[in-house]
């Protein structure tokens, strides 16, 4: 069975101390994990090391960063490479989430430049994407989405693609109270499968998890990850209250 995630991404939320308080919470609830099911953490990078030691101890728990840059190294004042991560133990690393695509101008091609980072440096890529409202109305949301994937992904071969993560985020959907209905995450989970098997192979396809990443709650976790072709969620609000970030790691498949 395809890797099942629930993967937080609190985004610039919380003091250290109430990160931590949170972090707390969940691991007291020693929820245990198959061996195809994992909790991530994308945590601000001031918090990573925490992260890291409160799921030390943890089958399948994983603290991830939420952005990394697209260089090796250098007079980037303010930055942090993939490499940089990687000496610290880092293992996931969010990346094109639609803020960031939004508020950074983050481009496909500059996104395909930090997962080849990521990957230099042994750091699974959580790839985000998806459309805006224009876009889903319009009803051209395939070839939207089709076009992040080809210009940031499909110049990797496919063991490359084998070491990532996809979070299709409708971005409609992010921070609005809005969520797709069941059969619209289903329906563009499966087109997105569908393209990875157009340009690599079923086996291939049938092995990328790929994440739904809006508006996420613990009352309609269940239903989305019922979904064949979704395999758990990037969860932003949800995942910085406690028991509800609790309900939707029970909630994988």
């Amino acid at each position: 069975m395809r890797n099942q995630i629930a993967a937080a991404n609190w985004k610039m939320n919380l003091t250290y101390q109430e990160g931590e308080q949170l972090m707390n919470d969940i691991v007291k609830a020693s929820i245990h994990l198959k061996g195809h099911q994992k909790a991530i953490f994308a945590v601000p990078f001031p918090y990573l090391m925490m992260a890291i030691g409160k799921t030390a101890s943890m089958v399948n728990y994983a603290a991830s960063a939420q952005n990394c840059y697209e260089k090796k190294s250098g007079a980037y004042t303010g930055e942090v490479s993939a490499e940089m991560l990687h000496s610290i133990g880092i293992k996931y690393c969010v990346l094109g989430h639609s803020e960031r695509r939004a508020y950074f101008n983050e481009s496909n091609l500059v996104l395909a430049e930090k997962i080849a980072r990521c990957l230099e440096s042994g750091i699974t890529p959580i790839f985000c994407c998806g459309e805006p409202l224009d876009i889903r109305e319009a009803g051209t949301q395939n070839s939207y989405v089709g076009a992040q994937l080809k210009e940031s992904l499909f110049g990797f071969n496919a063991q490359q693609l084998q070491k990532m993560v996809i979070a299709y985020e409708p971005i409609w959907a992010i921070g609005t109270g809005k969520t797709a209905t069941t059969e619209q995450a289903q329906e563009m989970h499966a087109y997105i499968r569908a393209e990875l098997e157009k340009h690599y192979s079923h086996a291939v396809a049938s092995d990328i998890p790929i994440l739904y990443g809006g508006s996420v709650k613990a009352g309609n976790a269940k239903e989305l990850f019922s979904c064949p072709d979704v395999d758990g969620g990037l969860v932003g609000g949800a995942s910085l209250v406690a028991k509800d970030f609790i309900e939707i790691i029970k909630a994988l498949k």
